[in-house]
């Protein structure tokens, strides 16, 4: 049976490790008194595994912690993971007039540290994930252990559609976003290897756009800015240690920024992933939980 939050289309994913994800995520009410709106979120999350250190994993711009279905069960085996979705995606709850941004994000992700963790962590954040864990680690330093970056969002601070979320273009670019045909071109892209492009992988990244104010909570988190690019002055201020890895075939982000984050960040290292695209923990889950575990 699958929690009574999620649409009635998660009945028809095939997929093996999707279903058990699905069937293991939960919710949780997160309060956020001290953030302007004061609101009680409905947070989604799944927590599996046991260990010392608990590792929290941030999915990327429109996704949700289904990004995770392969990479988190190999994680578990070794240590206690958890994945959320952040605040205004996923399945986590969409509050109506709520203002979306960078800040709101991050006081989100720290109440939900605080209420479930509330122990030093492993923040592995892919794409904007990414993002968020570099402005998460940055402002809540003393709760980050360590630094994991997958094919990280923060050195460019554009996105595509942004120009278009403005009235009366702003649902015009929200219902772009929505077609499978875009979604699908999408999810080729970010996929060295094709094939993994499957019907059923694009109904796992469409799944939460059937939730609740998807595309106001889209549009709303655009008309921010979202996440601003970090100066390397900033970004030299992170004092965790930093695993970077990135696909050797990122057609979403490239690869030049790869080398530039390693640089800008002082205690780091780079591993690139060969014959990889955007989501090595989609392609390579294997190879990437490895090298986490190992990091």
């Amino acid at each position: 049976m699958f929690p009574p939050f999620l649409p009635q289309t998660a009945a028809n994913i095939k997929d093996p490790a999707t279903i058990s994800l699905l069937q293991d995520l939960q919710r949780t009410v997160i309060p956020m008194h001290s953030y302007s709106s004061q609101q009680d979120i409905a947070t989604t999350y799944i927590h599996q595994g046991s260990g010392k250190i608990p590792i929290l994993l941030l999915h990327g711009f429109d996704s949700s912690v289904l990004e995770f279905r392969h990479l988190l069960p190999l994680l578990a085996k070794n240590q206690e993971v958890w994945a959320v979705d952040l605040l205004g995606f996923g399945f986590t709850q969409r509050v109506l007039g709520m203002k979306l941004s960078a800040v709101a994000i991050k006081t989100h992700l720290y109440y939900f540290w605080q209420n479930l963790i509330n122990q030093p962590m492993i923040l592995v954040g892919a794409s904007m994930g990414g993002a968020t864990a570099i402005d998460f680690a940055l402002t809540y330093p003393d709760v980050v252990k360590k630094l994991v970056l997958v094919d990280s969002a923060g050195l460019t601070g554009s996105f595509p559609l942004g120009k278009f979320m403005f009235s009366p273009l702003d649902n015009w670019a929200a219902q772009l976003l929505r077609n499978p045909k875009v979604r699908q071109n999408i999810s080729r892209t970010a996929y060295y290897d094709k094939s993994f492009a499957s019907e059923d992988a694009l109904l796992c990244s469409t799944l939460h756009l059937d939730m609740p104010g998807w595309s106001q909570a889209l549009i709303n988190f655009t008309k921010s800015g979202g996440y601003k690019a970090f100066k390397p002055k900033q970004l030299g201020k992170i004092s965790q240690p930093t695993l970077i890895l990135w696909g050797d075939n990122d057609k979403i982000l490239g690869i030049k920024d790869a080398p530039k984050l390693q640089s800008a960040v002082p205690i780091s290292q780079l591993l690139w992933m060969k014959n990889c695209g955007h989501v090595p923990h989609l392609e390579q889950p294997q190879i990437t939980a490895s090298r986490i575990l190992s990091f």
